[in-house]
This record gives structure tokens, C-alpha cells and sequence, in this order.
């Protein structure tokens, strides 16, 4: 009975059919993808020479966060009007603070602690923290704190500023930083996206906002394979 209550307080968009098939097949081929960017992380992470354990345990983490949010984006999109769509926009929601912390925990227990114990594990507490929050928060009214996970997302993507000083003084190079950067660019922008299609009511923005997440997933993704492990 509380299940059912839950979820009669979750809306579904109204997306045309086109536009959800437009909208899963391109996160579909984000889970694909997620699942060779795992096996390809942790392997280059078991080879390497230095923070072996540490960088096989937080690609691990990375990975199986790509693979969750794509997988679950697609399911989403996928499935009929009904409850199990509604349990599943609840859960995609909930996978987006996932993927953000997953995302730093390569940075944070790899890149940043090695150069500062402090701060790696300052920004790694200060993620996971704000994304359990964020979870939580979507799990109790998704539509009630849909406006504050917006910013919660943001904010913690762009945290990383904070630590930009010791991140350029780790051994994380430029063109790891810049990929870093642009990958948090499209995300952003895609975000701005959303929220624009979502007013203006425009018919297959939100297939574009999964292009651009699946861009700057893809840009960070060569970020961590190449200058992180």
C-alpha cells in the first residue's frame, strides 16, 4: 500500500513514441559501452606498477556506476506507462548522484590522495555524502526535491574546483584536466538543455541531453583511462 502511494506521487513525462526510442536507444549504447569502459579500466588498472589495489577498487566503482546509469536510464525509457516505469524514473534519478561520485572516486582515491590524503578523501566524503543525500531526497518525493537534485548535481560536479590547486600539482597532466573539464562542460550544458526543453515543451531535447551526458561520460571516461590509471 505505501509502494503504491510512493510511486501515484511520481509523474511521467509525456514523451512521444519516437521520442522514447530515441531516448533508450541512445543510453543503450551508453550501457554497452559502460560495460567495455569496466573491463578495460580495472584490466589497465591490474597491469599497472603503482596504487594497483587503489586503482582497481575505484575503477571498479566507476564502472559499475557508468554501467547503472545507462542501463537503468534505458530501462526507464523502455518501459510502458505504468508503476514499473514509475519505480524506475525514481531509480534513473538516483543513478545520476551515483555516476557523479562514481566518477570521482578515481580523482579522489587515486590522483588527489596520492599527492594529498587530505583532500582526496576531504572531496571523495564530500561526493558520496552529497550523493546519498540526493538519493535519499528522490527516494522520499522525487517532484518535491527535483528542482534541489538539479543543483545538487551540479554542484557536485563542478566541487572539483575547490581542489583545483593540488589537482594541477598531482600527477594528473593537463590533458587529463582538460578532458576532465570538458567532459563536466557537456554535462552541464546538457543539463541546461533539460531544463529548457522541459519548459518550452520541445519535442526530443531530452534524446540531446542524453547525447551530451553520453559525450561527457566518454570524454572523462579517456580522462581517467589515460591520465589517472
Amino acid at each position: 500500500m505505501q509502494d503504491q502511494i510512493k510511486t501515484s506521487k511520481v509523474n511521467l513525462p509525456k514523451y512521444t513514441k519516437g521520442e522514447e526510442i530515441f531516448n533508450w536507444i541512445g543510453h543503450c549504447v551508453g550501457a554497452a559501452l559502460s560495460i567495455a569502459a569496466l573491463v578495460i579500466c580495472v584490466v589497465f588498472s591490474a597491469l599497472s606498477n603503482e596504487l594497483r589495489s587503489w586503482k582497481v577498487v575505484s575503477c571498479a566503482v566507476y564502472g559499475a556506476t557508468l554501467i547503472i546509469l545507462y542501463t537503468m536510464s534505458t530501462l526507464y525509457h523502455a518501459l510502458p506507462v505504468g508503476r514499473a516505469k514509475k519505480v524506475f524514473r525514481i531509480i534513473d534519478h538516483c543513478s545520476v548522484s551515483l555516476l557523479i561520485a562514481g566518477t570521482y572516486t578515481p580523482y579522489t582515491l587515486v590522483t588527489l590522495r596520492d599527492y594529498s590524503n587530505g583532500w582526496g578523501w576531504t572531496i571523495f566524503g564530500i561526493v558520496w555524502g552529497a550523493a546519498i543525500l540526493s538519493i535519499v531526497l528522490t527516494s522520499i518525493n522525487l517532484k518535491k526535491y527535483e528542482k534541489i537534485n538539479l543543483i545538487c548535481y551540479l554542484t557536485m560536479g563542478w566541487c572539483i574546483v575547490i581542489a583545483i590547486v593540488p589537482l594541477f600539482k598531482s600527477n594528473l597532466q593537463s590533458g587529463g584536466f582538460v578532458l576532465l573539464l570538458l567532459g563536466g562542460i557537456l554535462y552541464t550544458l546538457g543539463a541546461v538543455l533539460y531544463v529548457l526543453g522541459k519548459k518550452l515543451k520541445l519535442k526530443y531535447m531530452h534524446a540531446v541531453w542524453h547525447l551530451f551526458v553520453l559525450g561527457g561520460s566518454i570524454l572523462q571516461f579517456f580522462s581517467i583511462l589515460f591520465y589517472v590509471i
